[in-house]
């Protein structure tokens, strides 16, 4: 597996990002075994957060490292998530940032975490107070990287801006949905993080399965045992009808077309794609069984034609709403022009 640098930064991590949201006690076993098959295929670059479980994810990946060669491996953790009863168990505020990030070291059982990530933006804390509590634990080593997730452009420049102003340690990648089903990071997020030099890595890159060759066109409901199906049964209908349409299905269609032409699989099409993306570092990969991971990991050592890429970018391609179709729209004249 390839090794890629994070961003600016010197660290370096696979090109796959294994994500361990379905991490659970009851499969523990099997969660083992996919870790080990991922780093036997090269893979470096685990993710997790204190949400997932409400910390039990973090729990099965900290006994999995026991015994670990913890230097070869670049692990990475959230932040943000209530995790109690009591105030100040969530957010981005000085105390429970402080108060998580202990809590994580413990369940990971290691002494220090190489990426911490803010989860999402808290707009109860002053950014300042969240940064500056970050940067106190890089310089004391608990935390050697920092990340953010699920922040819009202006969130985020104001957090680069606000670290450069004081001499904070920066974000240094970008943890967002992308995926040919959610291309709108591209309108200003993925342009600013290569602008600013952080690595993007993507959640959800099959876009909970829709990606992955199990939905096709023609289908009334999501395919059992599916986390689509799931979603139904806990949210409703709706989560099916906000992807039953046109435009997803002329996605699905291409992708489908594109595996059958280059002998493989869908999911290994969609992620191809996304790994070939301007500023992507590592799509983070969900696997709750080997043969997810194994299929997942067949998205390396090859490369989309040039004409394949543009056949998935057309069919994934959506109107821009104001400001950005009008931007493009005068980019394209301009660069005609010249």
């Amino acid at each position: 597996m390839e090794q890629r640098y994070l961003g600016r930064t010197g660290l370096r991590v696979s090109e796959l990002c294994l994500g361990t949201m379905t991490f659970t006690k009851d499969d523990e076993a099997e969660a083992h075994r996919i870790l080990d098959a991922f780093t036997e295929a090269g893979g470096t670059f685990i993710d997790t957060a204190d949400l997932y479980g409400h910390g039990v994810a973090e729990e099965v990946l900290g006994g999995w490292l026991k015994g670990r060669d913890r230097d070869g491996l670049v692990i990475a953790t959230k932040v943000w998530a209530t995790m109690g009863p009591a105030s100040n168990s969530g957010g981005l505020n000085r105390k429970h940032i402080i108060s998580a990030v202990e809590a994580s070291l413990r369940r990971l059982g290691t002494d220090h975490i190489d990426l911490y990530q803010t989860h999402v933006w808290d707009p109860h804390t002053p950014v300042e107070e969240t940064l500056s509590t970050l940067d106190t634990l890089v310089t004391s080593g608990k935390v050697r990287y920092l990340g953010a997730s699920n922040l819009s452009a202006s969130q985020l420049q104001r957090s680069l801006d606000v670290a450069r102003a004081h001499g904070w340690e920066p974000y240094v990648c970008l943890q967002p949905l992308y995926n040919l089903l959610a291309r709108e990071v591209e309108w200003e997020l993925a342009p600013l993080s290569v602008t600013e030099g952080l690595g993007i890595i993507p959640w959800s890159p099959l876009q909970a399965g829709w990606l992955s060759g199990t939905y096709r066109r023609g289908m009334t409901e999501p395919p059992a045992g599916s986390r689509g199906a799931r979603a139904q049964r806990e949210q409703g209908r709706e989560v099916w009808r906000e992807r039953d349409n046109e435009e997803t299905w002329r996605v699905v269609d291409t992708v489908l077309a594109l595996a059958e032409e280059t002998g493989r699989t869908p999911a290994q099409v969609a992620l191809r794609w996304l790994l070939e993306r301007p500023g992507v570092t590592a799509p983070i990969i969900g696997a709750r069984t080997l043969d997810q991971l194994t299929d997942n990991l067949g998205a390396t050592g090859w490369s989309l034609t040039p004409a394949q890429s543009a056949r998935l970018d057309t069919a994934s391609a959506r109107p821009l709403p104001y400001p950005y179709g009008l931007l493009h729209h005068f980019r394209e004249r301009v660069e005609w022009n010249d």
